[in-house]
Parts: C-alpha cells; structure tokens; sequence
C-alpha cells in the first residue's frame, strides 16, 4: 500500500482490521473470510510473507540519516505500515467485543453456548460443501480430526477450569493466530476447542482494570493481568509467523485433506456448546425452546447470511 493513501485510507483500512477483530472473536465466524470479503486478504498474506527479521539491522545506524531513510524504505517494501494499522483495528475491536463475550459466556452460558452451536454447526455445513471426504484416506482423516475435538472438548478438560499458565496461553495464542490465514476457520472456535476463550475474553477486561488500580498506586494488579495477556500476545505473534505458514502449506501440498480435518474438528466440538447448554438450561418447555432454539437458529442464519453473499469469493 503507498504511503500517501491518507487518512480517510488508513481509517478503512483501520475498520478493516476492526471488522476482522470483530469477528475473531465470536466462535464459527472467521476473521480470515472477513478479510477476503473487505478486500485485504491477499494483501495482508503477501506483506507477512514479506517481514524480514533482517530489518533491525538499520537499528544500529538510526542515528544517521541514511540510516532512518534505509529502514523507513525497507518497512514500506514489507507493507508494515498497512499490518500495524489493519492490527490495531483488529486488537482494539477484539478487544472490545471480547468483553461483551466474556460477560454473554459467564451471565448467560446457554443461550450464548447455544448461539455458538448455531454459529459451529452452521459454519461446518457450510464448509463441508468445498471439501471431498468420499475417499477412503480423507474419511479416516476425518474421522480422526471428529475424535481429536470431542476427546479434546471433554467437559472435564475444557472450559474455566483448564489449565491457563502462561505457557498454555501462548500455545492457544499460536494456534488461535493461525486462523487469521485460513478463511472459514475461527480462531475463536479453537480457543473453545482448547478451553481457553472464557479465559483469553476475560484479558482485556483483566488489563483495564489493573491500569485503572495503577494509577491508584495498585501497580501488583496490572502486573498479574499483564502476564496472560502478554502471554497470548506473544504467542499469536510466533504463531503467525510460523505455525500459521505450517497450516498453508498443509494446505498447498494437501489441501483437501486438511480442509476435511478442520471441518470435522468443528464437529467434534460441538460436544463442549451441547455439555454446556444442558448443564445451564432449566425452566418449562417453552422456556427451554425460546432459551436454546432461538439463539441456535440466530447463530446458523447470520452463518449461511454470510455465505450467500460470499458464495463466490475465492479463498
């Protein structure tokens, strides 16, 4: 992107990101498709593809001005620009949305569990229409990629309970990043998988609440909210320079293959909403259909919503 597109063009591009961040954040939506549909997918792969760690180099001549004219020249060639302010859209608008998450998922567990469900499955039926699992080799794939998410969304492993050590959350960090590249796979819908998301929706709300009790002296809060978040953060930022290339290539060399494992772990999941809205719904009949139904049909129309205007985008 030139360096003279102008404000109005960085704030598209900014609502871009947050369009993207948006999106990550509810599970069976992709911010990966939301980027093929705002225009900036192939953008955004071509200019991670183009980070050179080589760039720090110019650091040790910052203080001439060839120095800062070389690497001002070099952070242009790789698109930098455009990355830090497509990021900041998507981490101010996850952020933000993350919050509103975090208090659907803790206040109201079956419907939201029961919209997300709507919004998995939905998303699956969707999916497995652009992958072949009819021969012998990809139905074994799948079977085994339906087996790893139902082992791995046993309600006794996943949910607020897991284990969330730093360490953990910098793995869920790569492995929730990767879904930035690959349309149709929430990144979100993995955390869930992992049982992280009620965790990871809860840092930005942790992180505001430790400045606030900063600047009244309360340093000790902002430190130990800091450190999940800083966490995750590193993690997504080791994972999509590795583990999400890991992912396309997967994709290059066996492409069918992996699509059919990634849809069939989406419906595998499903068994950690399907736990979570029987353990938290009660109440008459008419309740319970108007407490799950609704949110179920919600999250699978805003799904196949989605995929009827973006039928004939190519990922």
């Amino acid at each position: 992107m030139s360096d003279s597109v102008g404000v109005r063009g960085w704030l598209v591009v900014y609502l871009k990101g947050a369009c993207m961040g948006a999106a990550d954040t509810v599970p069976g939506v992709s911010g990966g498709t939301i980027a093929v549909i705002v225009g900036v997918y192939e953008q955004l792969i071509t200019a991670l593809t183009s980070v050179d760690p080589r760039v720090v180099r110019h650091l040790l001549s910052l203080h001439t001005t060839d120095g800062r004219a070389a690497l001002a020249e070099d952070l242009l060639r790789m698109d930098v620009p455009f990355l830090l302010v497509l990021g900041a859209g998507v981490l101010s608008a996850a952020a933000t949305i993350a919050t509103a998450m975090n208090v659907a998922v803790t206040e109201y567990p079956a419907p939201t569990y029961a919209f997300f469900f709507g919004l998995i499955a939905a998303s699956a039926v969707v999916l497995y229409r652009y992958v072949d699992a009819t021969t012998p080799r990809r139905a074994i794939v799948a079977a085994v990629g339906f087996v790893v998410a139902f082992v791995v969304t046993d309600p006794s492993l996943s949910g607020p309970t897991s284990s969330s050590t730093p360490l953990v959350l910098f793995v869920a960090g790569a492995i929730a990043i990767s879904a930035m590249v690959l349309p149709g796979i929430s990144g979100s819908f993995l955390l869930l998988v992992m049982g992280q998301y009620e965790t990871v929706t809860e840092i930005p709300s942790d992180v505001v609440n430790g400045l606030l009790a900063a600047v009244g002296g309360d340093t000790a809060s902002l430190a130990e909210a800091l450190v999940p978040f800083g966490a995750f953060m590193a993690g997504a930022l080791v994972g999509v320079f590795s583990i999400a290339y890991a992912v396309r290539a997967a994709l290059q060399r066996y492409r069918e293959a992996t699509l059919v494992f990634l849809v069939s772990l989406m419906v595998g999941a499903l068994r950690l909403p399907v736990f979570e809205v029987r353990t938290n719904v009660e109440g008459s009949p008419a309740v319970v259909a108007a407490v799950v139904a609704v949110p179920v049909v919600v999250g699978a129309g805003l799904v196949f919503v989605l995929d009827n205007y973006t039928d004939d985008l190519e990922y």
